[in-house]
């Protein structure tokens, strides 16, 4: 009987079982098996976190909608309010308010004050040589008078605003014309009868025609129409007046269409800014002088006006802001509940399936990941949806805004980043429940 061999080591590729018997051995994982592993995953994840939408249409369409209107809101919200922000400034800054100071009748406080008023003429057409003398600190003077007439043209009558100005008013204060000419220093000196219309009555005396070069009777008398103002926003009385009324020279509006020769008030136009104290001061002094000593105008400073004015609209902007903001978030808010039952009712129809992955080596972490991932499938699709619906309405508004209406990079950024974090947060609790689910209970 031969004896037995000395033990030798197992070939490559083998491993020993027992005693007398050889296997071979596992071969090493390939290398990148790993990220094949997890995208393969990511995939099966994604497609059917799909098919778990289409399978449950209704279900999925409501949570669907109210993620969807949560990022629509937030991408219009933010683009509205930047077009909004656009158009208020552009309005601001074609007003020309910057170094411009108005001089107006000043109204009694007290009866010695009424009083003293009394025996002065009051700001007049008469004072505007006096007032309006050169000085060098000042661009230009704008004397303007205005009332309410009866305005009649082929369509019938109405009751209108006109304003007898200067024609240096136009071009100092940035109104622009759109079809015709505006008033001249000829009309000025003929004191011609012609008219520049604002153009809100223009559209509504003409109906969109033009009405250049036609006449029109203001309280009997004929004025011919040479131009029509471009439209403006309305700001104060001012705008109002020359978007809905007309402009005609202020020497023809003494002539025709007031006898008392009242002044509304004179504007000035400053060089510099810096200047504001002495010009005050100026306008001050020249109107005592017309007014026999007795104070009775006030000066009022525009710039300033806007000012204050631009910080009452960025503080109600701020309070819009945060109330759409709010109702914006509520909704997502909301949508992020409806994200949680449906991963709910995902995980109880799907019970059996989670037990047999994890028979079959899935690992906790891995089915926690899959039903976190579906969550935020369902908030992808749902903030894409409500972003290609936001950018829709953008660009339909796009035309009313005076730089367009883009979407806001933040607003959609933000949205999109609050819809998958509600659905991270939302899809935790199912994510956990699936993780912690054994598979025997999962598969009796």
């Amino acid at each position: 009987m031969s004896e037995r061999p000395a033990f030798l080591p197992p070939a490559p590729g083998l491993t020993l079982l027992g005693e007398d018997s050889l296997a071979p051995a596992p071969a090493p994982a390939p290398a990148g098996r790993g990220f094949l592993h997890q995208a393969a995953l990511g995939w099966e994840v994604v497609t059917s976190g799909l098919r778990e939408l289409w399978a449950h249409k209704t279900r999925s369409f409501l949570t669907l909608t109210l993620l969807m209107l949560g990022v629509f809101a937030l991408v219009v919200m933010t683009s509205v309010l930047d077009g909004i922000m656009d158009k208020i400034g552009t309005g601001f800054s074609g007003m020309s308010w910057d170094g411009t100071l108005v001089m107006a009748p000043k109204s009694p406080e007290t009866s010695e004050q009424q009083k003293r008023f009394a025996m002065s003429p009051g700001l007049r057409y008469e004072d505007v040589p006096r007032l309006t003398a050169p000085y060098d600190k000042v661009l230009a003077f704008m004397p303007r008078a205005a009332k309410q007439v009866s305005v009649r043209v082929a369509g019938g009558t109405e009751r209108s605003m006109v304003t007898g100005n200067v024609p240096e008013y136009l071009p100092t204060m940035n109104r622009k014309i759109a079809s015709g000419r505006g008033l001249t220093e000829d009309d000025q000196k003929r004191r011609s009868a012609v008219a520049v219309l604002g153009a809100s009555l223009a559209s509504k005396f003409m109906g969109g025609a033009d009405p250049v070069g036609k006449d029109i009777m203001v309280d009997g008398m004929p004025f011919r129409v040479v131009g029509v103002l471009a439209p403006l926003m309305i700001f104060n009385d001012d705008t109002w007046m020359d978007a809905n009324g007309m402009l005609v020279p202020l020497e023809a509006y003494m002539d025709r269409l007031d006898p008392t020769h009242k002044l509304s008030q004179v504007g000035v136009k400053l060089k510099a800014k810096r200047d504001m104290k002495d010009v005050t001061a100026m306008i001050i002094g020249r109107a005592k002088q017309a007014h026999h000593g007795i104070e009775d105008i006030e000066v009022v400073d525009l710039d300033a006006e806007a000012a204050r004015s631009w910080q009452n609209f960025l503080q109600q902007m701020h309070g819009w802001t945060v109330v759409l903001l709010s109702l914006a978030g509520t909704v997502l808010l909301v949508g992020g509940v409806g994200v949680l039952s449906v991963m709910l009712i995902s995980f109880s129809d799907r019970r059996y399936e989670i037990g047999l992955r994890k028979a079959l080596g899935a690992t906790d972490q891995e089915i926690f990941v899959q039903f976190l991932l579906e969550a935020a499938v369902l908030a992808a699709v749902g903030a894409l949806a409500g972003t290609l619906a936001g950018a829709g309405l953008c660009k339909a508004l796009s035309a009313n805004f005076p730089y367009g209406l883009v979407v806001n990079p933040f607003g959609l950024i933000t949205a999109w980043l609050v819809a998958l974090a509600l659905s991270l947060v939302f899809g935790m609790y199912p994510a956990f429940r699936a993780m912690r689910l054994s598979p025997m209970e999962a598969m009796r």
